[in-house]
């Protein structure tokens, strides 16, 4: 049998149990027989344990005397360890008490000694000052560079140490007096050296320079020497050819030499980048002529400056992108620090647009302005005159878009205020455009109308110029979400990098990307800058860019007023029926058609023509209405959204544009006809009856259309129906001003 699976400590007895009978079947003797036989195995076993516990107790009892008295042992020898640490603490204590004024001592010599030795020193460099100086003509006499060098090296390791002795300006000026003598021996051979580009003498000339702190002086020879063969050669490139290649070639020529100078100075010089890229600014800054000059010829000989803009800052970019991967690759393995340098450099190539970058609001004003004249609006015909209008609407956006490509190529989106700006004149003067051709469509119409003639063309053509406002609008919004992306991808890269962070610092991206260097290049204003700045910042947050929202509400009364002039040529002729209703001489008559009426019915009486015409005009309405409405328009619903129909005042939309159509007709056909109707100076009871069955007329019409009587329409029929008796009643209950005019049209004091 196998006991380890005991002492397991995930002992299952099932298992076990079921695990020793699969061998019964090996033994061949019964369950009842087998499982006796393992109850008396397991009985031997346990007894086994308890013998083996049995004399373990026994010998763990045996032993423990022995292990409390070691233990009482170890308790001893802990306590008297304690005792003598305790002594050797309070010994260390009073060594410390009785040494410390010899410590004290020990350290006043020390400083003693040590000032002693500095005065040494002093008077030792001040006597080799002395002993250098009064050799020094002597060894310039003899015109050895090697042996001046060595001596002016020892004068100035000497004046450190007498820097503050009485005299020390006075040496500090006799030492820089013999650096000039020896820098003018050493100018010719330097020149020579610099122009012959010769490795082994301009490095003996450089550690000479080193060793007396002259290092930048002998940049400036280097500079010198190399910026006049580059002016030279500029000189001759702009003289053969004025144009926009001679700028190609500049750049091409500090390329060229970026690339061979670069690798010649990295022999000589400790920083090789630094050196180049000082010669490039200062051959830039020194060009004549200058690059403002020539910018100044290349762009006032064209038509369209931002275009040749553009393009000469195209040519500028491809210098300074290769420029700045040159460089980046070359600093990656030596490490040298080189931002400034660079940054000076960028500042000479685009220095030039700094002129033009300052008055872009006025360019891109001028440039807009022109493309606005090349939109034609108006026609001798009105119908051509709308599809003219309906065109501008592609075209006026197009030259938006145009120019916020414009910003991004001149500027990289950093004269978006002055773009947003020029924005604002350009669509004010084509909404001025468009209201003086609105102007002259009225008038047309105006003069083409006949009185009791229903010509509908009109109206479609004031139709199709709603749905241009709805163009214009829908148009703008996405110009609106164009340009904030636009400005987001330009600038906000550089912002965030430039942003505030949360604990209270600034995060600036270092070398030539960080915000406020790249925006100094095309702009000169702070204030500017940090206006920039916050509108990215609020058009991160979700914010429209300034100026459209005063856009879009000029479009918005631009269609306000296309609706209420195409709702006057839809009413014109219902107000020619309407006109000249209240002097009808039906109001004062006694009969009809010489019989006495007065006591027939109202049923008995005919609504007359001028109401039977308003009628049939306003059922005629939904007919020429739907073929403009039935097809689903965003224009026409967007410009309604922002221009209300006159006697409307929809928060939300009908379903059907012609619905609000036809109740903005009925509604303006009611509060005329109850205009005329307050009027009537007075009625006879058969007027009144005439009038009655005419305003019955009307609100059938009206229900048939699905529309309501107005409240002062429903007012004045409930006091024309009532009885003398009772008007003074019902009169209480409703508006003074209509109580009092229909009581003196029926004759009756209220």
């Amino acid at each position: 049998m196998d006991y380890s699976k005991f002492m397991d400590d995930n002992f299952d007895a099932k298992e076990w149990i079921n695990a020793a009978f699969r061998n019964q079947k090996e033994a061949g003797v019964s369950k009842d027989q087998y499982a006796t036989t393992m109850v008396m195995k397991l009985q031997v076993f346990i007894q086994e344990v308890n013998n083996v516990l049995e004399e373990a107790s026994q010998q763990a009892l045996q032993n423990l005397p022995r292990v409390v008295r070691e233990l009482d042992a170890i308790k001893q020898e802990s306590s008297l360890l304690q005792d003598q640490m305790r002594i050797v603490k309070q010994d260390i204590q009073k060594v410390e008490q009785d040494t410390s004024q010899s410590m004290q001592s020990l350290l006043k010599l020390d400083r003693i000694k040590s000032r002693m030795k500095t005065t040494a020193d002093a008077l030792k460099e001040a006597d080799n000052w002395t002993t250098l100086s009064a050799d020094m003509d002597e060894v310039f006499q003899s015109q050895n560079v090697d042996d001046i060098t060595a001596k002016l090296s020892g004068m100035q390791q000497s004046l450190h140490m007498l820097a503050d002795t009485p005299d020390y300006v006075d040496k500090c000026q006799h030492l820089e007096k013999l650096k000039n003598r020896l820098e003018a021996l050493l100018s010719p051979q330097l020149i020579a050296a610099f122009n012959s580009q010769s490795l082994e003498q301009t490095q003996k000339y450089t550690k000479i320079f080193e060793n007396i702190d002259r290092l930048p002086q002998l940049y400036k020879y280097y500079h010198k020497c190399h910026k006049n063969n580059l002016l030279q050669m500029w000189k001759t490139t702009w003289e053969s050819n004025q144009t926009r290649s001679s700028l190609s070639d500049l750049y091409d020529l500090l390329l060229s030499t970026w690339h061979n100078q670069v690798k010649w100075c990295s022999q000589v010089f400790s920083d090789p980048v630094t050196v180049v890229l000082d010669l490039l600014s200062q051959t830039l800054n020194f060009l004549d002529p200058s690059l403002p000059t020539v910018f100044q010829v290349l762009v006032g000989e064209t038509a369209s400056p931002l275009d040749t803009l553009i393009e000469l800052k195209e040519i500028s970019d491809r210098c300074t992108k290769t420029l700045e991967s040159a460089v980046d690759s070359y600093t990656q393995d030596v490490g040298f620090e080189h931002s400034k340098s660079l940054q000076n450099v960028l500042k000479a190539i685009y220095s030039p647009y700094m002129t033009y970058t300052g008055k872009y609001r006025v360019f891109e004003e001028v440039a807009l302005t022109k493309h606005l004249d090349t939109i034609k609006l108006d026609h001798m015909e009105v119908i051509d005159t709308v599809q003219l209008l309906s065109e501008s609407v592609a075209k006026l956006f197009t030259g938006a878009q145009e120019a916020n490509e414009r910003c991004q190529k001149l500027t990289n989106g950093l004269c978006y205020l002055g773009l947003l700006s020029a924005y604002k004149t350009y669509f004010v003067a084509y909404s001025r455009e468009f209201r003086r051709v609105l102007v002259n469509i009225r008038e047309k119409c105006r003069t083409a109308s006949r009185s009791d003639s229903e010509d509908w063309s009109d109206f479609q053509n004031s139709l199709r110029i709603i749905q241009t406002c709805g163009n214009l609008l829908m148009q703008i919004e996405d110009l609106d979400t164009v340009v904030a992306s636009s400005i987001l991808h330009c600038l906000g890269p550089l912002v965030t990098c430039h942003s505030p962070t949360k604990d209270g610092g600034s995060h600036i991206s270092s070398g030539c990307h960080n915000y406020q260097f790249q925006a100094s290049l095309f702009l000169t204003s702070q204030s500017e800058i940090e206006a920039l700045e916050s509108m990215v910042h609020k058009l991160e947050e979700g914010e429209s860019p300034p100026v459209f929202a005063e856009i879009t509400t000029d479009l918005s009364k631009l269609s306000g007023e296309v609706h209420k002039f195409a709702f006057e040529i839809v009413f014109s002729q219902l107000k020619t029926y309407l006109n000249g209703v209240s002097i009808m001489e039906i109001w004062t008559s006694q009969s009809a058609g010489g019989a006495m009426t007065s006591d027939l019915p109202t049923f008995s009486l005919s609504p007359q023509e001028y109401i039977t015409k308003v009628g049939q005009y306003l059922m005629t309405l939904p007919q020429h209405l739907d073929p403009f409405t039935l097809q689903e328009s965003p224009a026409l619903i967007t410009a309604l959204k922002h221009g209300r129909l006159p006697y409307t005042n929809h928060q939300e939309l009908p379903e059907h544009l012609a619905d609000i159509w036809l109740e903005s007709v009925a509604m303006g056909t009611m509060h005329t006809y109850t205009e005329e109707i307050l009027k009537i100076p007075y009625a006879t009871p058969h007027g009144c009856k005439q009038l009655i069955t005419d305003i019955d007329y009307l609100c059938n019409v009206l229900e048939d259309l699905g529309l309501k009587a107005s409240e002062t329409m429903t007012h004045i029929q409930t006091l024309l129906q009532v009885k003398p008796e009772e008007f003074a009643d019902t009169a209480e209950l409703l508006p003074q001003r209509v109580s009092h005019t229909v009581g003196n049209l029926r004759g009756i004091q209220v």
